[in-house]
């Protein structure tokens, strides 16, 4: 029984890639699309990642230009007039010109914590990107194995129709003998028929599921692609505790919630120097109103400002130092949050793959049970003593534990997958 089903195995092979390749050959060259090149086309191909690109480069480019905190403001004007008496008589008409330049810098204690938080925003944003470019690449390697896993279950499917079309062509030769009645023919072609149906319903959203994909790498719809890769699953074993205690600090929702309160405080210090401490105001301005004769002046001055009501309990500017640092306080709660829900989340993850491993064992048993089962089956209808309906059921009982199996084995590397984002790992990591 064993070479019986390594060489229908071989059969199912050969007719799905004769389904599927045989057309794109036909069309022309195909691509085919393995999880590399999938990762690479994706991430390539992705707008929300450009947008985030974007916001990366902007905020680099802040970073690297502090000093335009302390750059002051530069102005120059240029102006014309023109003058006539109108009821009494004044001097003659005459037109005046005017040019004007100035320069003005406010200093005060809150440009540095201003610097810091820009060179901070750079690196919020960073972290942005690179979680974005991780995440993007977890969800196309989900979306590239459950299209592997449809691809797998269409063999199952090709395999079902095959054996419902051998039993059919069988009770054909035997109703044709007169050895089967009417009623078990006709049972046969509707195992037969549904099976084809079956098959061809799978065919029609695995083609579409594939398009959806193929349009996130940027490929052209329509493209007749293969697929090229397999669900190797292997059992792993997690030590939630360490795994946390490695990983937990470097999770990008935990370290950006720890840039959000450095932020935070660099904003109070800001807000507290800025509307507190002295601030010193430079001017310089030179003007000159006319140009025949030539006259001109220039004025200088500095500024001392001392702030008084910021130091006076509750008034507005007070308030504004006291909000500040009420944000800092419910940060360090929303962190404290984070870190627990993370611990919960983990735990539970590492706890459900456990069970998901015994799901895969389970099903791989079904497996060899409806295996067997369905041998015996068709030994007990070939010898007359198992009718025809006793033998579909067996065959569907075939397909849904081998329909299970490839259920169970996705499920599997799902949850690595949640694992693998929940611990900010890349998920090869976790099977080695």
């Amino acid at each position: 029984m064993k070479g019986i089903l390594v060489q229908r195995g071989c059969l199912l092979v050969i007719f799905l890639y004769a389904g599927l390749v045989f057309p794109c050959l036909h069309a022309g060259a195909s691509p085919v699309i393995t999880l590399d090149n999938a990762l690479e086309w994706g991430l390539q191909h992705s707008f929300d990642l450009q947008k985030s690109l974007i916001d990366l480069s902007a905020a680099e480019f802040s970073a690297n230009r502090l000093w335009s905190e302390v750059f002051p403001n530069i102005s120059g004007s240029l102006g014309t007039s023109y003058s006539t008496p109108v009821f009494s008589d004044g001097r003659r008409d005459g037109i005046g010109y005017s040019a004007g330049f100035g320069v003005n810098l406010t200093l005060h204690g809150g440009i540095p914590s201003a610097m810091r938080n820009i060179s901070l925003a750079y690196q919020a944003r960073l972290l942005s990107y690179e979680d974005a470019r991780n995440q993007l690449g977890i969800q196309l390697t989900r979306s590239f194995y459950s299209l592997v896993a449809d691809r797998d279950n269409l063999i199952v499917l090709a395999d079902t129709l095959q054996l419902a079309q051998m039993q059919y062509e069988r009770n054909q030769v035997a109703f044709n003998n007169g050895l089967v009645g009417e009623t078990t023919l006709i049972q046969s072609r509707l195992g037969m028929e549904n099976a084809r149906f079956n098959l061809s319903t799978a065919q029609l959203q695995y083609r579409t599921r594939l398009d959806n994909f193929l349009a996130q790498l940027g490929i052209e719809h329509g493209t007749q692609a293969v697929l090229e890769g397999i669900i190797d699953i292997a059992r792993v074993e997690l030590d939630a505790d360490r795994l946390i205690m490695e990983n937990l600090p470097r999770r990008p929702d935990i370290v950006s919630r720890r840039q959000e309160i450095t932020r935070l405080e660099n904003a109070e210090r800001q807000t507290a120097l800025s509307v507190r401490a002295p601030s010193v105001s430079l001017s310089a301005q030179w003007n000159s109103r006319n140009f025949a004769p030539f006259a001109d002046t220039f004025t200088g001055s500095a500024t001392l400002n001392i702030p008084v009501d910021p130091w006076i309990s509750g008034t507005g500017r007070n308030q504004s130092i006291r909000n500040a640092q009420n944000a800092v306080e419910k940060a360090r709660l929303d962190l404290l949050s984070a870190e627990n829900a993370a611990l919960t989340q983990i735990r539970s993850l590492a706890a459900g793959l456990t069970n998901s491993w015994d799901n895969i064992e389970i099903a791989r048993l079904s497996v060899s049970v409806a295996e067997r089962g369905y041998e015996l089956t068709e030994q007990g209808f070939r010898s007359g003593t198992v009718d025809s309906l006793r033998l579909e059921n067996a065959r569907n009982d075939l397909a849904a534990s081998r329909q299970r199996l490839l259920q169970s084995e996705f499920a599997y590397l799902n949850m690595i997958l949640d694992i693998s984002a929940a611990l900010n790992v890349h998920w090869k990591d976790l099977m080695q």
